[in-house]
């Protein structure tokens, strides 16, 4: 088994847990953007969201709800980021499907990337495609 989060859910491979059950497992991040940066894994191994089943999706929403409110609450952050990078293009370092809720505090420094303007006809233009492709 080469997936550092699957060592994780087997134990060979320490995490600083704050949350587990039979389907889930939540540990702080060992390079936090924020103190409390929490990822968020369903214990089997699926490489990305796209190969996550449905019905388990749903129950990690309902998780993630509550342990957001615990991060919030235990790190005194004024509100959160839930994150879910899909690909190595879009930023996942780990090939396990993973969330991650990220605290934040004013003045702390972190910013979103920054949004673009949609040049006339494209919203439409792409909005077509998306809807063709469901």
């Amino acid at each position: 088994m080469d997936c550092i989060f699957c060592k994780i859910v087997a134990g060979e491979i320490p995490a600083t847990k704050i949350y587990e059950d039979e389907n889930i497992l939540a540990f702080l991040d060992i390079a936090p953007v924020n103190p409390g940066h929490t990822l968020v894994i369903p214990k089997p191994h699926y490489a990305n969201f796209m190969e996550l089943p449905e019905e388990e999706s749903a129950v990690i929403i309902r998780t993630i709800k509550k342990l957001a409110a615990g991060v919030i609450k235990g790190t005194g952050a004024e509100g959160f980021n839930l994150t879910l990078n899909n690909g190595t293009v879009a930023g996942q370092v780990v090939g396990h499907v993973h969330w991650h809720i990220v605290p934040r505090f004013p003045d702390d420094g972190r910013v979103l990337w920054p949004g673009q303007v949609y040049q006339e006809g494209e919203a439409a233009a792409i909005a077509e495609k998306i809807k063709q492709q469901l």
